[in-house]
């Protein structure tokens, strides 16, 4: 079983945990280059018994810490670092200083989460056997870092088993949720240029006008889902964006719509992306135009081992007791590129409620609200819930 302090330690580091989490939310950056960001995480970690790598590719660095016994089983902790281009609102003292910029993912937290179990595995070395990587991502919102961190060899040798978290801030102050198969979605992005003939408004029937073409490819993007797909499959197609026209009285030569394709299995991707382009192509053929579809592929499903849930289900009733853990009901069509990890290694992500304790948590903001807020005394269960996971498979593995 569990060492019965782990939450204890974990408690104990808390000034730490939250200190480091302020010091990356003040101060925030995009995209795969996080270099103060990385800078922050090796200072607080200076101390510690890690060895460090990194790659060309990235900012991101993954720290290795060999247990003081001998073992053969591996397993990789992964927090990612990035921010949101937005701008924030939380009134927070600790509040971003770079206009434009918010950490509204978490990702500040995940971090800090991530050293905290770093900390306390270093000082349980003495009876670790096996090899811990502490993975520190930059890049995850959109910007595929996890994949270029696995190009880059820095998860080489791959481990035995993968685990990380995210925090939901409308969700249950201390609870850890999980399921297994698909968690999160598939996310790609598709852009849709209808070509028509442009001209003065007053005169339409000289003109090929692209305009209804595209309003009719919208509502026809709609009957893919509803008439196309099973009820009970959960697959998303949503037009984000609809630019076109320059003037009241001029018809455009073009108009351009873009979205997104949310889906859960590669059966139901494929399926998606060829219906989305025969749909447009087809829908601006009826109209007396044409329309050219490019998709962009995104994030895989993130999909996670049923022996890794159930590992993680064990390590927090451990931690929290039979309260400590819920079930999910469903996945949730948002993505996550620890999906790459998940493709090579078996592992799982889970949710750590953030909410305010004792508040009404359905109520609270979610993540990608400029406005979130996180109730920083859960994060040392987040902390212990990876350092748990941790030990549990180095000391048994998948049994």
């Amino acid at each position: 079983m569990l060492a019965p302090d782990l939450l204890e330690s974990a408690r104990a580091l808390a000034p730490g945990i939250v200190s480091l989490r302020r010091a990356i939310h003040a101060e925030p950056e995009l995209g795969l280059d996080c270099p103060k960001t990385m800078a922050k995480v090796r200072e607080a970690l200076a101390d510690l018994p890690l060895e460090w790598r990194s790659g060309p590719s990235t900012t991101g660095a993954v720290a290795t810490l060999v247990g003081g016994k001998p073992g053969e089983r591996r397993v990789l902790l992964r927090g990612d670092m990035d921010a949101l281009p937005m701008e924030e609102k939380s009134g927070a003292d600790f509040a971003s200083s770079i206009p434009g910029r918010m950490h509204a993912c978490g990702h500040d937290t995940h971090t800090a989460m991530l050293a905290g179990a770093a900390r306390m595995l270093c000082a349980r070395r003495g009876e670790i056997a096996g090899t811990m990587d502490f993975m520190f991502q930059p890049g995850e919102e959109g910007h595929h870092g996890a994949r270029f961190m696995l190009e880059d060899g820095l998860i080489d040798p791959l481990p035995d088993a993968a685990f990380a978290l995210h925090i939901m801030p409308n969700a249950q102050h201390g609870v850890l949720a999980g399921k297994p198969g698909p968690l999160m979605a598939a996310a790609d992005q598709f852009t849709i240029i209808v070509r028509g003939k442009g001209g003065h408004a007053s005169m339409p029937h000289d003109c090929a006008d692209p305009v209804p073409a595209a309003a009719a490819i919208v509502g026809a993007l709609q009957a893919i889902v509803t008439r196309r797909f099973d009820a009970a499959s959960a697959v998303v197609v949503t037009v984000t964006q609809i630019h076109t026209g320059t003037a009241h009285n001029v018809i455009p030569d073009e108009a351009m719509l873009a979205g997104t394709i949310r889906t859960l299995s590669p059966e139901h991707r494929e399926k998606a992306h060829r219906l989305v382009a025969a749909t447009a192509a087809d829908t601006a053929r009826a109209h007396g135009v044409e329309a050219d579809c490019a998709i962009i592929p995104g994030f895989p499903v993130t999909i996670c081992d049923r022996r890794a849930v159930a590992l993680g289900e064990k390590v927090a009733r451990a931690l929290g007791g039979e309260e400590g853990w819920r079930d999910l009901a469903a996945p949730i069509m948002g993505a996550e590129d620890f999906s790459y990890v998940l493709e090579q290694v078996p592992g799982a992500m889970f949710f750590l409620g953030v909410a305010p304790d004792g508040e009404d948590w359905s109520q609270c903001c979610a993540i990608h609200s400029p406005r979130m807020h996180v109730d920083e005394s859960a994060l040392p269960n987040g902390a212990a819930m990876l350092a748990g996971c941790a030990l549990e498979f180095l000391a048994r593995g998948f049994d």
